[in-house]
């Protein structure tokens, strides 16, 4: 599971409702719930933030957690 399925499962989201208020394919959005690999796009995070009405900062910071700079020699 991704983080952004980790996030739309504590949350309780229906992805079927995500999907017709965003205009995401339902297999596009079980892919970037379930897949690690998919690439999650920008106007998509944005979309589905306002779909479940949170920040897309929020959103954006969950699902990014953990990814760092590399670290300079």
């Amino acid at each position: 599971m991704t983080k952004l399925g980790e996030y739309l499962q504590v949350k309780s989201v229906n992805k079927s409702e995500v999907s017709r208020k965003t205009g995401l394919s339902k297999p596009r959005l079980s892919e970037l719930t379930i897949n690690p690999t998919a690439k999650l796009r920008v106007d998509e995070l944005y979309l589905i933030a306002l779909a479940i009405d949170v920040e897309p900062c929020k959103l954006f910071e969950f699902v990014c957690e953990g990814i760092k700079l590399k670290t300079q020699k």
